[in-house]
């Protein structure tokens, strides 16, 4: 079955309009937050990324509630999550060495999961969402995020304290995935064989 054409309807639905915005925002509090030389303009960036949380709140809740759920919303909603999470991460790798640690797990949590998602993809599997675990992951993620862009002037030790906690839980996290994706590895190889005569 040939796949439907992507609609301008789906394109600019409000969801989807919700991701962009987000995407477009990356550079904004990013720039921000390396050209900061004053408390309000962290303050600033934290209010920008805020708004960007609240986007990624409401726009699955509106495209739950009027039914505009796609597949372009399927790939932009997690793209800009993604994205948003890594920049940050390499913000903060600027001003905290420790951070640098956390955006290596990140890159090798992320290349991996996306990697598998590809090779997974033509054999008809994909992850349905995220698990417990990334959720955990995400949370703790922007909590260390939002506490080291609300005071920026937070003690080295602290901080690194901070970002200890957040390399475990994705390090935890990346664990966690491996033999899911093995399993679903494994499941569609299985689906893969025809059926014995």
């Amino acid at each position: 079955m040939a796949k439907s054409k992507i609609t301008a309807k789906e394109i600019f639905s409000i969801p989807n309009l919700m991701g962009y915005f987000r995407i477009l925002l990356i550079p904004v509090f990013s720039w921000i937050y390396v050209q900061a030389d004053s408390v309000t303009d962290y303050y600033t960036a934290a209010v920008l990324v805020g708004i960007s949380g609240l986007t990624d709140m409401f726009d699955g809740k509106i495209a739950r509630k009027f039914h505009m759920i796609t597949e372009l919303g399927k790939f932009i909603d997690p793209l800009a999550d993604k994205l948003t999470q890594g920049a940050l991460v390499v913000c903060f790798a600027i001003r905290y060495p420790l951070m640098r640690a956390v955006l290596v797990l990140f890159i090798i949590k992320e290349g991996f999961m996306g990697i598998m998602g590809l090779l997974l993809l033509p054999r008809g599997k994909k992850l349905d969402g995220a698990k417990w675990f990334g959720k955990v992951c995400t949370a703790v993620l922007y909590v260390l995020l939002f506490v080291l862009l609300l005071f920026p002037g937070i003690g080295s030790a602290a901080a690194d304290a901070l970002i200890l906690v957040c390399a475990a839980f994705m390090l935890f996290s990346l664990v966690m995935y491996i033999p899911v994706f093995r399993n679903m590895w494994k499941e569609s190889g299985t689906s893969c064989k025809p059926d014995a005569p």
